[in-house]
């Protein structure tokens, strides 16, 4: 066998451990696993406060219904933005920002990263980043990877960045075409305790048409359960996570 030969076996036989590489942190996707053992990464806080996120916005037509509702009930919360949706619409999002929301990035596009190289993920994070910075004014300081799926690259490029990864404790499956605000209600309030990260959805645009509805129908019961528990809820900011 010559040079050229061995030298592209070689290549090809490192091909799977590179790919091993990369998608080995996506095992943070198992939630039960996430929870015990990535706290930091899970969003785990103060043992008295919930910190309450959204994904996937901003949209002009489902946000301003969340806004109007938290305004209402004065509680703030965790914005994780997609970056095209934010140029798109950079009224709405100052508008978030000016009634005391966190303002965090979800990337530029919502594709999965288990697909993206390490330069695609950097470019991705940096555009989004750099796209809400020239927005809000402010560079945003946490980062959620769209699907919670992490790889190897996007923690690289967000250490780069100045963003900390944030995923979640409890979430409402408030995408899928079943839901209800019934059933989002109950999935969140079925894992949800002190210190959690509650994840929702703003926007539709990767859900099931509409389900915002029934996560705007489920958010007054949610907050009402977290006071009756006496836990506080706001941005993850307030929650005591590093970066936050």
């Amino acid at each position: 066998m010559n040079g050229a030969r061995l030298s592209r076996s070689a290549g090809l036989a490192v091909l799977p451990a590179l790919a091993l590489c990369q998608a080995a942190p996506a095992i943070s996707t198992i939630g039960p696993l996430r929870n015990r053992t990535m706290p930091r990464l899970a969003g785990r806080g103060r043992a008295d406060h919930v910190a309450l996120t959204f994904d996937d916005g901003p949209d002009p037509v489902s946000t301003p219904h969340f806004l109007r509702l938290l305004a209402a009930r004065d509680v703030t919360a965790t914005f994780f933005l997609l970056g095209a949706a934010a140029v798109r619409d950079p009224g709405l999002v100052r508008e978030m920002a000016a009634a005391g929301h966190e303002i965090a990035v979800h990337g530029w596009l919502h594709r999965p990263l288990l697909v993206r190289g390490p330069r695609a993920t950097h470019d991705d994070l940096a555009r989004a980043r750099d796209g809400v910075a020239a927005i809000t004014g402010k560079p945003p300081r946490l980062f959620r990877p769209p699907y919670g799926v992490m790889t190897t690259a996007a923690h690289v490029a967000a250490r780069r960045l100045s963003l900390t990864p944030v995923l979640w404790t409890c979430w409402g499956e408030d995408w899928r075409a079943r839901a209800t605000p019934q059933s989002v209600y109950r999935a969140v309030t079925d894992d949800l305790e002190g210190g959690g990260t509650i994840l929702l959805h703003d926007s539709d645009c990767t859900s099931s048409p509409g389900s915002w509805h029934n996560t705007l129908g489920a958010l007054p019961r949610i907050l009402d359960d977290c006071e009756q528990r006496e836990l506080s809820v706001g941005p993850l900011r307030e929650h005591g996570i590093p970066g936050g």
